[in-house]
């Protein structure tokens, strides 16, 4: 889509480097002066005792054992706590991590596909598109998102090892497109997809199907060549999805038909916002209706460009390549199989918006056949174009200064957002505007009868002494969320203030039968049994809170030699 220069290509290259590294910094930089925000991070770090420790052989293995909302990211915990060995709680350090990142699998996608095609200034636009898109704002400027960023910059590794071990076969080489691939599968499961995409690389631009005469032969040396990854793939796959004895990780679930309604839709929206990048939240609540011409609408779509880039796949590889690409690495995250109640998320758009930027890196040349109109308006268009999402990135990046301006922001772009109200209300209750953030809270009840805001409106009252509203709004909570084991627990500390101890214990045991890590609970069981004089009891449920973290009844009953 540029304009050749006279410049060999060596130095043609380390200009684009140059280049996409300066304007994916200047895009970002900001987020060093960031915060948390309170949607995860604490879950991640602000708040994780394990992940404040650093690296650590505890640590080390607490990473490869834990899942969080089903997810098995090791790699991803291990980059925070060595985070916290440099920063430790300053945000600012994580989101420069998460930027460097991004950086990083920009200058790999550049290399990846200049290498591939000899293409540099159609490469350069794919990666300035991958790099500057507002809708990848989110990857970077959320630490929680360390797995995109990561995930992605091991994705760019793999195939870029892939490159080079087509060049020249070898053992060697291939172990290194595996050991990238498992940290890239360490990272996030998105990218059980990769395999897929190598089989489509392989057709273009590498071409090596050509070398292939028959379908059996082809189809034989693929799966040959490909079958530890896909195997890999496979139980990635199986060990997502298998979570027993794990608390659902999210509010409410859809129906079957719902989420194959929300799905075309989804995909439709992501193609609508690649190109004009709107109402851009970190929050899209899951629709109560979708009218029936948008899935109608949106099926006819998706099957007229499939059949579209279908037709054309020997003339024009490059959209069936590009097409499927952005097919395949959105579908696992489409919605179809429930990961949250939201309806989409920009963070899905990272990695499958580089098919998109392949069609138009070679498909927009191909439309324009006369090399006047390439030299004097392509490349025009095309600063411009970047320039726009280059723009827009900033702007949206601002709003992840911090979380009022996040939670404002996503209220405005979107409609009925009780997330976002609730998430806002907790931020303006830690700046001490009680008022405000009940409001904000009332909104999200109004919305959906959400059970977080239920829940906290009862921390407020606790923390007002009006215990019987907060007790009811605790029980609210659990009854629109049956399994809210934090509930439970704050309804027996209510309880055990009140002296109920009897009350307080069958709360207590109902937040360990829902959560059998609560180690919180299981040292308030200790501390009631043990004044009741139950040793027994009040020792054995101390020993367990201990080991899940929490030695504080254990250590006060050692020391009056209570326990062992």
């Amino acid at each position: 889509m540029f304009n050749k220069t006279a410049i060999i290509p060596q130095k043609q290259k380390l200009i684009v480097y140059i280049f996409l590294a300066m304007i994916t910094f200047a895009g970002y930089w900001q987020v060093h002066q960031f915060e948390f925000i309170n949607f995860d991070d604490n879950v991640y770090v602000s708040e994780n005792v394990v992940v404040q420790s650093g690296l650590t052989k505890e640590g080390f293995f607490w990473a490869f054992s834990t899942k969080y909302f089903g997810l098995w990211n090791p790699l991803v915990w291990l980059s925070f706590m060595a985070d916290y060995q440099f920063y430790g709680l300053n945000a600012g350090g994580y989101h420069v991590t998460n930027l460097i990142l991004h950086i990083l699998s920009t200058l790999l996608l550049f290399r990846l596909f200049s290498t591939m095609t000899g293409e540099i200034w159609k490469s350069a636009f794919v990666a300035a598109f991958f790099a500057l898109h507002p809708l990848h704002v989110e990857s970077v400027a959320w630490v929680s998102e360390r797995k995109d960023v990561l995930s992605a910059f091991f994705w760019m590794l793999t195939l870029c090892l892939y490159v080079f071990y087509t060049e020249k076969q070898s053992i060697k080489r291939y172990l290194l497109i595996v050991f990238s691939f498992v940290l890239a599968l360490l990272s996030k499961p998105m990218v059980v997809t990769l395999p897929l995409i190598m089989i489509l690389l392989d057709y273009w631009p590498l071409k090596r199907f050509e070398n292939q005469n028959r379908l059996s032969d082809t189809i034989v040396w693929q799966l040959r060549e490909k079958l530890p990854f896909i195997v890999l793939s496979a139980v990635l796959i199986a060990f997502t999805l298998y979570v027993p004895n794990e608390q659902q990780a999210f509010e409410k679930s859809f129906s079957v038909m719902s989420r194959l309604a929300n799905a075309p839709v989804a995909f439709v929206t992501y193609l609508v916002k690649t190109f004009w990048p709107h109402n851009m939240a970190i929050f899209y609540p899951f629709p109560s209706h979708i009218p029936a011409w948008q899935i109608v609408g949106s099926v006819l779509l998706i099957i007229t460009m499939t059949a579209a880039v279908m037709v054309t796949v020997k003339r024009l590889p490059h959209l069936f390549v590009g097409w499927f690409w952005f097919i395949i690495t959105i579908a696992p995250v489409i919605g179809i199989l429930q990961i949250g109640d939201f309806a989409m998320a920009d963070r899905y758009h990272y990695l499958p918006s580089i098919g998109i930027g392949v069609m138009l890196a070679w498909g927009i040349p191909h439309v324009i056949k006369r090399e006047v109109l390439r030299k004097y308006i392509l490349l025009p268009v095309a600063l411009v174009f970047l320039a726009s999402l280059a723009f827009l990135a900033w702007q949206q990046c601002a709003y992840w200064r911090n979380n009022i301006e996040l939670w404002n922001h996503a209220i405005q772009a979107t409609q009925d957002n009780y997330m976002a109200h609730n998430n806002l209300a907790s931020a303006l209750l830690e700046k001490g505007e009680t008022e405000k953030a009940m409001h904000h809270y009332h909104k999200a009840i109004d919305i959906n009868h959400y059970p977080a805001a239920y829940y906290n409106i009862g921390i407020i009252y606790y923390r007002l002494e009006q215990y019987q509203q907060s007790i009811d709004y605790f029980k609210k909570a659990i009854h629109e969320k049956a399994d809210y084991a934090a509930a439970y627990f704050n309804l027996g500390i209510i309880y055990q203030t009140l002296g109920l101890q009897q009350h307080a214990l069958e709360q207590y045991n109902e937040a360990t039968h829902l959560l059998p890590g609560h180690a919180n609970a299981y040292n308030n069981k200790a501390l009631i049994y043990l004044k009741a004089g139950n040793n027994f009891q009040g020792c054995a449920n101390a020993q367990k809170a201990c080991k899940l973290g929490n030695c504080q009844t254990l250590i006060w009953a050692t020391g009056k030699k209570i326990c062992d």
